[in-house]
């Protein structure tokens, strides 16, 4: 079962549960895979609510790893989610919005998932 105070989702792929995390190495993936600097650079990527198949696709693979699964790109290839788009996207939000502390509000991108809260990822990041 995922822990959600840890950064942790559940997600179902065909119907079998997975358990996914954006752990320090997970998101060191990420960093690489979409050739960003640094964390806060990583997490300002998404800031604008807007994502490509091939970002979902890696933050998908690095929560799957980060959550202790060894499966390759091809093998995530091959992983079917829900209403597809719809399923792949709901994944992707919970899982930034656990490892970053953000969620998709409509047209407005990223904000903060606490009410009043900063509207940096980090604190003091801006």
């Amino acid at each position: 079962m995922a822990n959600r105070h840890r950064g942790e989702v559940t997600a179902h792929f065909g119907g079998k549960p997975y358990r996914l995390c954006l752990t320090l190495g997970a998101l060191a993936e990420l960093e690489d895979r979409l050739g960003e600097e640094d964390i806060l650079a990583l997490a300002r990527r998404f800031e604008n609510g807007r994502i490509s198949a091939r970002e979902a696709l890696a933050v998908i693979a690095a929560g799957l790893r980060g959550g202790g699964h060894v499966l390759s790109d091809a093998e995530i290839d091959t992983l079917t989610a829900g209403e597809s788009v719809p399923g792949w996207l709901g994944i992707v939000v919970d899982l930034l919005q656990a490892a970053f502390g953000v969620a998709v509000v409509g047209d407005e991108g990223l904000e903060p998932a606490a009410e009043g809260a900063s509207s940096a990822p980090f604190p003091g990041g801006g």
